[in-house]
C-alpha cells in the first residue's frame, strides 16, 4: 500500500534529479577526435612525400640546402600577407626564386656553395622578419609558422597535401633515374644524355613544393628535420636506394603517428614532438643489433650503380 508519505518522497527525489546537474566525466578515445584524425591524415601524407625526396638530399649533402629553402618560406609568408595572395603559391615562388638565384650564384664560382647557402638562408630570413615588423596592421602567429600547428589543419589542406604528395612522388619517380646517375657523377650523367643540370632545378622545384606544403604541418624550422632523420634512419635497414626511399617514408609515418600520440599524451608542441620521434627511432636504429655495416653497403653500393 502505497501511502501519501511515500509518494512526496519519490516526488521529492525526481525533483532533485531533474534540478542537479549531473557531472559525467568520461575519456574519449582520441581517435574519435575529428582534428587528432585529420592531424595523423596530414601528417602521414607528409612523411610519405618528404621520404624519397629526403633521400636525395641525404646523397646528395644537401641538408643545409634544405635549411635554405625552409627558411626562405618565412619571406614568402610575409609577402603572401602584404601582397594578400596564395599562401602556398608565395612560399612556393620565394623558394624557386631562392633555387635559382643560388644555381646563378654558383656558376660564377665566386664563393664556395655553403657560403652561397649561408647567405641565402640568412638573409631570407631575416627579411621575412623585418617585413613582417613593418606590417603593424597584420596579427600574425610566428610560432605557428615556425614550428607548425598540425592540430589545425582542415579537409582542404589534407587534399592539398595528398594531392601535392602524388604529384612530388610521380614526379620522382619520373627523375629517378638521372637524379640518381647525377648523385654519383654529373659528368657520367652527362655523357649518358641524362641532363643532370635539369634533373637538379626540377629537383629543387619539388622540394619547394614539398616545403610550401609542409610549412603547416610541422613548420618551417623542423621541416628539415623531417626530410634528413627518417631518411638517415632508413639507410642503416636498405639494400638498394629505392628500398630506402620506401623506408624513409615508413619511418617518417611512424614519427608522425609516434609524435602526435606523444603530444597528446604528455601535452607537448605537436611539430616538435614528431621530430623527436624521429630522433629517437634515428637512435634506436644506431644500435648494435641492426647490422649498420651490411646495409649501408649495399645502399651506398646502389647508388653508385
Amino acid at each position: 500500500m502505497v501511502t501519501t508519505s511515500t509518494i512526496t518522497m519519490v516526488l521529492t527525489t525526481i525533483t532533485t534529479m531533474a534540478t542537479t546537474p549531473t557531472i559525467i566525466t568520461a575519456r574519449a578515445s582520441p581517435m574519435l577526435d575529428d582534428f587528432f584524425t585529420r592531424a595523423l591524415i596530414a601528417g602521414v601524407g607528409v612523411a610519405l612525400t618528404a621520404g624519397p625526396l629526403g633521400c636525395f638530399v641525404v646523397w646528395r649533402r644537401m641538408a643545409y640546402f634544405g635549411d635554405t629553402m625552409a627558411h626562405s618560406a618565412l619571406l614568402g609568408v610575409a609577402l603572401s600577407l602584404f601582397f594578400e595572395v596564395n599562401l602556398l603559391l608565395s612560399v612556393f615562388g620565394v623558394a624557386v626564386l631562392v633555387s635559382g638565384l643560388l644555381l646563378l650564384l654558383q656558376r660564377r664560382q665566386s664563393l664556395s656553395a655553403d657560403a652561397l647557402l649561408g647567405i641565402l638562408s640568412h638573409s631570407a630570413l631575416a627579411i621575412g622578419l623585418v617585413l613582417v615588423a613593418f606590417m603593424t596592421w597584420v596579427r600574425i602567429d610566428l610560432i605557428a609558422f615556425l614550428f607548425g600547428d598540425i592540430l589545425a589543419v582542415t579537409p582542404s589542406d589534407i587534399a592539398l597535401i595528398w594531392g601535392g604528395g602524388i604529384v612530388v612522388i610521380a614526379a620522382l619517380a619520373f627523375l629517378w633515374r638521372p637524379l640518381i646517375a647525377s648523385t654519383v657523377s654529373e659528368d657520367v650523367a652527362e655523357a649518358e644524355g641524362m641532363r643532370p643540370a635539369q634533373a637538379k632545378l626540377f629537383f629543387m622545384l619539388l622540394m619547394a613544393l614539398v616545403i610550401a606544403i609542409a610549412m603547416k604541418i610541422v613548420g618551417i624550422m623542423l621541416i628539415t628535420s623531417l626530410l634528413i632523420i627518417p631518411a638517415a634512419t632508413a639507410r642503416r635497414f636498405s639494400a638498394s636506394p629505392e628500398w630506402m626511399a620506401v623506408f624513409a617514408s615508413l619511418i617518417g609515418a611512424a614519427a608522425v603517428v609516434g609524435g602526435l600520440f606523444g603530444s597528446l599524451t604528455y601535452d607537448t608542441p605537436s611539430g616538435p614532438s614528431i621530430v623527436v620521434a624521429a630522433l629517437l627511432l634515428f637512435i634506436m636504429s644506431l644500435l648494435p643489433a641492426f647490422g649498420r655495416k651490411t646495409n649501408e653497403r649495399a645502399t651506398n653500393k646502389g647508388v653508385r650503380g
